[in-house]
Parts: C-alpha cells; sequence; structure tokens
C-alpha cells in the first residue's frame, strides 16, 4: 500500500541525541492518533505503524462487514466500525460477512490544514522532549566536571557548547577573575546548576565552585579517589587562595603529601589549571586550636585563646609572623577563618622586647589623640609596626574606629618611617 511519508516532518528526528528510539516511536503514534481523533471522534479501530527508519507512517482503518441491510436501515451501524458487504467485495471477491477489513488511510483524506497541524505537533513534542531529557541528564551530572567548548563569548557570561551540542553557560561571576577564553577554546568546569526556564533547560557551570578544586584533586590524586583520603572541607578566594583539609583513616599514608605528590608534581597540574591558585593542603584534626594554627601557616602561632561560645580566636605572635598570618590581601586569615569556623583576631605578642626600629605608640600623642592609641593598644597594637601591619578592615573591625580615623592615623605612622 501506499504509506504516508512524512521524511520532512520527523525522520529528520530520528538520530536525535537524547532520544530512545521506543520514546520517538511513542511521541509520532501519539501525535497521529489526536489527529484521528480530531477526525473520526475515535482511533480505536485503527492501527499505526511507524517506520522510523525509512521516515513513514502507515495507518489503517479496521472496519467489520456487515450485510447490506444492516447497512441501510440499522442505527447502529457506524461508517466508520462497519463496512457493507456489497462494499467490501469491491475490495477483495473473497470477503464473507463478519470479517475485518483493512484499509489504509491516506495522509490526503485528513486536508492539508491537519497535516500541517500533524508536523506542527510532532516538532514541539520532540522539541519539549529533548529539553527534558537535556535536563534530566544534566540534573544527573550537578557536582561533575565536563569539559566543553567556547561558542560565544559576551560581557557577563560566555556560552559553551558540549560534545554533543548542547548549550551551557558559565556565568562572569562563576569564572576565574584571571580566566581569558575566546571562541574555539576548550574549557574544564564543574556542573553547577540546572533549571527549567520558560520551558528551556539552564545549565550552569562554575570554575570558582569549591566543588570544582575538589574533583580536580579526585582526578589527581588516586587516594582520594579511591576513598583512602577524604576532603573535610575547601575554602576559597578563585585565583587567589585555597585551603583544603584532609584527612586519612589509614595511619600509613600522609594525606598532605600524598595530595602534593613527589616535588609538587600532583598538585602543580590543579595549580595551573586554577591560573596559579596558592593552594595549602593543610592535615584535618578536631582539635580546633591545632587547625587553627595549621590554618594559618606559613605563619607561626605563640599562644591562641579560643572562645567558643562566640566562635572567636585570638592568635599571638612574634612581630614578623603577623604579616605572614595575614597575608597578602588579608586572604590568608580570612580563609584560614571560613575553614576552621572561627572568627581570628591577630595580636602582637606583647611579652615580646620592641624593636629597635619600632617605634612605641605613645611617641605619636601629639598628633593622635589618646583615646585613639589606647583603643590600638587594647587590640595588642602598641608599636607604629604593629599598627600599619594590619588591613584598614581589620583595624576597623577590631578597634570600632571609623575609616577615616584609620588612615589619619595610618599617615601619621607611615611618615615616620619616611622620614
Amino acid at each position: 500500500m501506499e504509506s504516508v511519508n512524512l521524511i520532512e516532518s520527523f525522520s529528520e528526528f530520528k538520530d536525535i541525541k537524547n532520544i530512545d528510539r521506543a520514546t520517538l516511536m511513542s511521541i509520532i503514534e501519539d501525535v497521529f492518533r489526536n489527529m484521528l481523533i480530531k477526525k473520526y471522534g475515535s482511533d480505536k479501530n485503527f492501527d499505526i505503524i511507524v517506520n522510523p527508519d525509512k521516515g513513514d507512517v502507515e495507518i489503517y482503518k479496521n472496519r467489520v462487514i456487515v450485510d447490506d441491510e444492516f447497512a441501510e436501515d440499522s442505527f447502529d451501524y457506524d461508517e466508520n466500525k462497519h463496512i457493507s458487504y456489497s462494499d467490501a467485495i469491491k475490495i477483495e471477491p473473497d470477503f464473507e460477512i463478519g470479517e475485518e477489513v483493512s484499509e489504509p488511510v491516506k495522509l490526503d483524506d485528513f486536508g492539508r490544514r491537519a497535516v500541517l497541524s500533524v508536523r506542527q505537533n510532532l516538532v514541539q513534542k520532540i522539541l519539549e522532549l529533548e529539553k527534558n531529557e537535556i535536563y534530566n541528564k544534566y540534573k544527573d551530572k550537578i557536582g561533575d566536571v565536563i569539559t566543553a567548548e567556547v561558542y560565544q563569548v559576551w560581557k557577563k557570561e560566555i556560552m559553551l557548547i558540549d560534545d554533543e551540542g548542547n548549550e551551557l553557560l558559565l556565568p562572569k561571576t562563576e569564572q576565574i577573575p584571571s580566566d581569558f577564553f575566546k571562541k574555539g577554546d576548550t574549557v574544564k568546569a564543574v556542573v553547577s546548576k540546572v533549571e527549567m526556564k520558560n520551558g528551556t533547560p539552564s545549565i550552569i557551570v562554575s570554575r570558582t565552585s569549591p566543588v570544582f578544586l575538589e574533583r580536580l584533586f579526585e582526578t589527581e590524586v588516586p587516594e582520594i579517589f579511591d576513598g583512602l583520603i577524604t576532603i573535610k572541607k575547601i575554602v576559597r578566594e578563585p585565583g587567589e587562595r585555597a585551603k583544603v583539609a584532609v584527612e586519612s583513616y589509614d595511619d600509613r599514608i600522609d594525606p598532605v603529601g600524598a595530595c602534593v605528590g613527589m616535588k609538587g608534581s600532583r598538585i602543580h597540574g590543579i595549580v595551573r589549571e586554577l591560573k596559579n591558585e596558592n593552594i595549602d593542603v593543610i592535615n584535618f584534626t578536631n582539635n580546633p586550636s591545632l587547625l587553627i594554627q595549621r590554618s594559618l601557616s606559613p605563619a607561626k602561632i605563640t599562644s591562641i585563646k579560643l572562645d567558643d561560645d562566640s566562635k572567636r580566636a585570638e592568635v599571638f605572635l612574634k612581630p614578623d609572623q603577623i604579616s605572614l598570618a595575614i597575608g597578602k590581601g588579608g586572604y590568608n586569615i580570612k580563609l584560614a577563618g571560613k575553614l576552621t569556623g572561627y572568627e581570628i583576631d591577630v595580636f602582637r605578642d606583647t611579652d615580646l622586647d620592641v624593636e629597635t626600629e619600632d617605634v612605641d605608640l605613645e611617641e605619636f600623642s601629639d598628633e593622635i589623640e589618646s583615646a585613639i592609641i589606647e583603643q590600638l593598644k587594647s587590640i595588642g597594637c602598641d608599636t607604629a609596626k604593629a599598627v600599619l601591619e594590619l588591613s584598614d578592615e581589620e583595624l576597623t573591625r577590631r578597634t570600632g574606629l571609623d575609616e577615616e580615623t584609620i588612615k589619619q592615623v595610618r599617615d601619621v605612622l607611615s611618615a615616620e618611617f619616611e622620614e
């Protein structure tokens, strides 16, 4: 029989990457059954055969042969379900009453408008299903690292294309500050968020997420991948510094050494991927005092006072260790606080002799109000250098002085050493 050829309508979808063959055939059959219901009121006496490989559909209308008298006089006669004997033998002379006649239904029988509607419905349903399949696929990939190609670069985000042609978005906020990508570049990132927006899947990937760093460690360090070493916590200032607390349940394994590798062989690849982000790998411990001490490395601490109720820690260091504890841009102490869960305040160890090249704050009493000097001394800053070693943000937070006052104090103290 002549099949209803719909190559242009749906054969183009037969190799869609995200839809299996059985699902595609089911969609096509449903679309045609809806068309039959609209035209005939029911689809129960119709057979639909989908041939996705050929790109066509065959529709057969099945009717029971009844005698001519029933066809002419009975109110139960339904031309969609019954066919008179005289009409049946025109199709096949050997037919008998009670047998079933199957006739092919031609596409032309439905009319041009119905055919266009079928095509539109088919395209819409397949695209909807494909979007759902993409959504479900990436929903299961949240937390996984993917590699994709840069397709388009915008001011606030970058569009990536995976190996199946799916679109992913890498927002500016999820890029390492020193990242620079152009069309055609290969980008590695972690899937961070997947959601539906107006029926279209939105897949967000990230290079700044701590999970991205965790997955890179799993790739580079077999002991982590195998579960012999556990990553307890990761904190990051993307592109600047990161701290990774690790623990091993096997005393024979040095977790820090395994993560760093021989001469840094394992961690170097991670550092390069993160645009030279400094990574401190720390031995995790349940002892908060020891964990704070390790997290402030490379600074060496003289003593620590903990307040577990307020989660505050007062750390005392030698003058030459304060800048190391705070770190460039304050990142070291900030990340140490996030890693340990304590708000860390750095103090100069007042038991130490004042260095000869330093100047006592009292010497500036003619330029700085005594109340301000006392406020600074109350946080352990009893010399000029002790004040200058702390950032404006740290001084403001700990002393309660306003930014303008801190700036004036810093200008006065800095002038002493410039002279």
